[in-house]
């Protein structure tokens, strides 16, 4: 009888509304979960067999069903977090774990980038799984396929200095000192010097001494003088010398050397040979201004380096758009040690197996994974986290919808229930 048919039929509403409600229960609970992605029932009528005196191919709707529980993978807002590890997605993919969760070993996707580095060294995620990642060789080159992500005890190794670079303003006003500069009498020989710190072979540190002596209008001599503690002579060395010479304007003429360079430092590699540039001579082809100059003005340095370093040991990580990890090392150096990988689908059906992540199926397709940046994947915003994509008046709307659709849905049991009432009835 059709009024039974009527019953069933509200009671297909009402647990279709009722598993909606559910879905929507789930989303609004997780309003605050970081990465999660909200979902929605997807209804579909249910028809029956054809009905005698309907049109011909018809068939009558017998109710309705909840074929799926659709994710959403809108972009959520971003929430700054001052973590530098703390990594959210701006854009399509999903970041690449590995591990055992729930006692299955494998890998897993997921939007929640909260990671931080575990007892061994690893990069992991909340539950532990290892984000996964390219690795770097010990001159930052991004190498070899994707494995778990390491960046525990890197460390850099020493660097030999092999050459200084220094610019400076020698006073052009000041008297020249006859017979040239003495190392064993360094003070009352020379018009100024400066200190350098360098490094032997064994990253060891060494100061060593810049002094510059006027021998000659708009003509200098600079020696470069190890200490004899340091020396393997045990006497104070002239290393490296050459002359500066300079135009009536004040810009570099040209730099020679006049002693070959030869650093001998105790218990080091020797003949370490360290360069000396004092700017861009005119006679190399350069201004002779943007370096080392002569005016009347004090004498000053404005600019020094060397390119050596001490061995060093990681002290904190950044990471950039493009999921490269750089190191900031003990001795300063930075140097790229890894690049986080992501992952993209062509399709969306993904798994959600808990704790905000998710595993391949059929219907998503296997996972496409590469950098960040690349081939349509998003790029990683550093410090920041993705919030939930839940949006709370939305979910209370569909709450409310999903309501009256449920007491809809039972007013026609009800309804039916007093019509077959009335059936029974004709008996008295």
């Amino acid at each position: 009888m059709s009024l039974f048919r009527m019953m069933n039929i509200g009671y297909s509403g009402m647990i279709a509304n009722s598993f909606a409600m559910n879905v929507i229960g789930d989303n609004i609970a997780n309003m605050n979960t970081i990465g999660f992605k909200k979902s929605r029932a997807v209804f579909a009528d249910v028809v029956g067999s054809q009905v005698a005196g309907w049109v011909a191919g018809s068939r009558q709707g017998i109710g309705t069903e909840v074929q799926d529980s659709e994710k959403m993978f809108a972009q959520g807002s971003m929430l700054s977090t001052g973590s530098s590890l703390d990594l959210a997605i701006n854009g399509n993919g999903f970041f690449v774990v590995r591990g055992d969760h729930n006692g299955i070993n494998s890998n897993y996707y997921t939007r929640a980038g909260q990671f931080h580095v575990d007892k061994e060294g690893y990069l992991i995620d909340v539950h532990g799984l290892r984000a996964q990642g390219y690795g770097a060789d010990d001159q930052g080159n991004i190498v070899g396929g994707v494995g778990d992500m390491y960046i525990g005890d890197k460390s850099t190794p020493a660097t030999v200095t092999s050459s200084i670079t220094m610019n400076a303003n020698l006073q052009a006003d000041v008297d020249s000192i006859p017979g040239g500069f003495d190392v064993a009498d360094p003070d009352n020989t020379s018009n100024f010097s400066n200190v350098v710190t360098v490094y032997d072979s064994l990253g060891n540190a060494h100061d060593v001494t810049v002094y510059f002596t006027k021998t000659a209008d708009n003509t200098w001599d600079y020696n470069v003088v190890v200490p004899g503690d340091d020396h393997t002579s045990g006497t104070d060395q002239i290393c490296a010398a050459g002359t500066l010479t300079f135009n009536t304007e004040g810009a570099l003429q040209s730099q020679t050397t006049t002693m070959a360079s030869d650093f001998d430092f105790v218990g080091a590699t020797q003949d370490q040979v360290i360069d000396m540039t004092f700017g861009d001579p005119i006679a190399d082809g350069g201004t002779g201004f943007s370096g080392t100059t002569q005016y009347a003005s004090d004498y000053s340095v404005t600019f020094q380096s060397q390119d050596g370093a001490s061995s060093g040991n990681l002290q904190s990580v950044y990471i950039d758009e493009g999921g490269l990890i750089t190191g900031v090392f003990s001795n300063g150096e930075k140097r790229e040690i890894g690049q986080l990988a992501l992952a993209t689908f062509k399709g969306m059906g993904l798994d959600g197996v808990g704790g905000n992540l998710y595993t391949a199926t059929k219907e998503s397709g296997d996972p496409s994974v590469g950098a960040a940046g690349t081939g349509g994947r998003g790029g990683i915003q550093t410090s920041m986290l993705e919030q939930s994509n839940v949006d709370l008046t939305e979910e209370f709307v569909n709450l409310i919808t999903a309501q009256r659709g449920f007491q809809a849905s039972s007013k026609s049991i009800s309804t039916a229930d007093s019509l077959l009432q009335e059936v029974v009835n004709l008996r008295r």
